[in-house]
């Protein structure tokens, strides 16, 4: 299985250039190796995943290494790649290291991080988080940048003159401090504006993680069985459910791609 780690995941799973997607998310799955934390910077893009690894620190000169695989087998396809976005969470080293590896790349904030941890202030009061929480989401839905700056506006002057002094109305004025980093979204058709897509990628790495009761051996080990993990995503089947809802559905590298190689995956 490790041995599926071996090959460029970028030249395996996206076969022509113009596939390169063009908006990319990124963040590390904090896990286990020999009982020492480390991290696996992961890249998504195009519902496939297109970087994994294992590095023993989060600093933004491990993260530009690790990061920089995705970019070295991404360059290798086309020469001159550089994704238009990428939405990350608000962790500076993850955000430096994208700028180094691409200095043209527009980095967009997560708005979801942000709802979770305003949704951690609210406690078990049900009535408070509705309340909240709708009026937060309502900012995210606007359509336009202009209207979403609008709709931040009204948010701080409720949450100034609405809520009590504390964690949680702090938390939500800090969200709207970072209204730059969330409108930047509205510059580019189609960039994420949540790590949705990269979370529920990420959910079937814990649980494989979990079952293997996470990494052991030499840190080349780890970073093959990262690496084969999400070359397997890349080309399962869908499950029996997706079939029923969408027959033209096939696999991750199908949507990407249009084709697949034959019936059976593994060949």
């Amino acid at each position: 299985e490790m041995a599926l780690g071996r090959p460029a995941i970028v030249g395996s799973t996206v076969q022509q250039p113009a596939k390169l997607p063009e908006h990319v998310l990124a963040d590390e799955k904090h896990t286990w190796a020999l009982g020492q934390e480390v991290y696996v910077p992961t890249t998504v893009g195009g519902g496939c995943i297109l970087g994994a690894t294992v590095t023993d620190a989060a600093s933004a000169d491990a993260l530009e290494a690790a990061y920089g695989e995705f970019a070295q087998e991404a360059r290798a396809l086309s020469p001159t790649y550089s994704p238009q976005t990428v939405c990350t969470d608000g962790w500076e080293g993850t955000q430096s290291a994208w700028r180094r590896l691409f200095p043209t790349v527009c980095i967009i904030l997560c708005f979801l991080h942000s709802v979770l941890k305003i949704t951690e202030r609210c406690g078990r009061d049900r009535a408070t988080r509705t309340l909240v929480l709708d009026r937060v989401w309502a900012v995210y839905d606007a359509c336009t940048r202009a209207q979403f700056s609008q709709r931040l506006r009204r948010l701080r002057e409720w949450a100034t003159a609405g809520l009590p002094e504390g964690a949680l109305r702090q938390m939500v004025l800090k969200l709207c401090g970072k209204g730059p980093q969330f409108a930047r979204a509205y510059r580019f058709p189609g960039a994420h504006r949540t790590s949705n897509a990269l979370d529920r990628l990420m959910n079937h790495q814990d649980r494989r993680l979990y079952a293997m009761r996470y990494l052991h051996g030499t840190p080349d080990a780890a970073r093959l069985a990262m690496r084969a993990m999400a070359w397997q995503w890349n080309f399962h089947p869908y499950g029996a459910r997706m079939r029923r809802a969408d027959p033209t559905r096939r696999s991750p590298f199908h949507d990407l791609n249009g084709f697949e190689y034959h019936p059976n995956w593994l060949h």
